[in-house]
């Protein structure tokens, strides 16, 4: 038997990560809703493309691409929930009798499409199991029996916690408020925002920290106020960014509109503080499907930003 061929293997691994890449936005769609959260959603894909880079190179046969990702994804979202005590796994009980739902039933393309319109947040009100099954099922539209093997239960308990997490994400979504409401913007964020609108690119510089780091999805972190002030040299090429304060998940970002007439963000980005300056910047630039899910509310002082009365 012929040795096989490290240049063939290194172009066949580089087209798989390629492959890959394109799935992020629906890795992102499970993750977010197994965690609660569109950003930890993103930081779970970010870590599951990190971890699989490494697999590939270690492994000797290369798996099917798309499960083994999504358990990649699912197993190191279990250790983050897990290590932060967010819920514990539900015990696998006695599946209930559900009809096999191999043909298309009116019932079930409803429930799909309720799920996929039920905010991100309220997938953590479900038991990991429950939650994991619902959003392969409903969200994703996985078959039966890959979630199983997926999980590592049966077909008839995947049934079992469908109807489970079903039910009980009716009774999350009744319960809860239709829409997050507005909260005024912190004096930090305003200036940021101002000086960003203004195209005051010095002014912005000023505030970084001298140990300041940038996180951009699919690019090398940055770090020191030198590297990192080169950010803004990327918005600095277009007059028609417009940065907007706003809320997702309880925590206070900043909306990133292409132009002044968009009437729903690109992307986002949010920012840490120390002593008044900032030391951390995360901005979602190259991965704006996050923002497809996102409950962005924008801060109940937007109109002073000079967005339209839309706004």
């Amino acid at each position: 038997m012929s040795e096989r061929d490290p240049a063939v293997d290194r172009d066949r691994r580089e087209g798989l990560l390629a492959l890959a890449a394109a799935m992020r936005p629906e890795l992102h769609r499970y993750c977010a809703r197994l965690m609660g959260s569109v950003i930890d959603g993103e930081d779970v894909v970010q870590d599951t493309f990190a971890r699989a880079f490494v697999a590939l190179n270690e492994l000797g046969e290369v798996p099917q691409l798309r499960p083994w990702l999504f358990r990649v994804a699912h197993n190191r979202a279990l250790d983050l929930l897990r290590s932060r005590a967010i819920r514990a796994a539900e015990p696998i009980e006695a599946a209930l009798e559900i009809a096999d739902d191999t043909k298309a039933d009116p019932v079930e393309t409803l429930m799909r499409r309720q799920a996929i319109q039920t905010a991100v947040s309220r997938f953590a009100e479900l038991p990991l199991l429950q939650r994991s099954v619902v959003i392969l099922r409903d969200v994703l539209d996985e078959p039966l029996a890959e979630i199983a093997a997926l999980l590592g239960i049966t077909v008839d308990a995947v049934k079992g916690h469908l109807a489970r997490g079903r039910a009980r994400l009716r009774e999350v979504s009744a319960q809860a408020s239709s829409a997050p409401d507005a909260r005024i913007a912190s004096a930090a964020v305003v200036r940021y925002a101002t000086l960003f609108n203004q195209r005051d690119w010095d002014g912005l510089r000023a505030l970084l920290a001298d140990d300041v780091r940038l996180h951009q999805s699919l690019h090398a972190p940055r770090s020191g106020a030198a590297e990192v002030g080169m950010f803004f040299t990327i918005y600095a090429k277009s007059d028609r960014v417009w940065l907007t304060p706003a809320w997702l998940d309880g925590r206070e970002v900043i909306a990133v509109f292409e132009n002044h007439a968009d009437q729903k963000p690109h992307h986002f980005m949010w920012l840490e503080w120390r002593e008044g300056q900032i030391s951390f910047i995360r901005d979602y630039r190259y991965v704006s499907y996050v923002t497809d899910d996102a409950e962005l509310v924008l801060a109940k002082d937007a109109r002073s930003f000079g967005r339209g009365t839309g706004h």
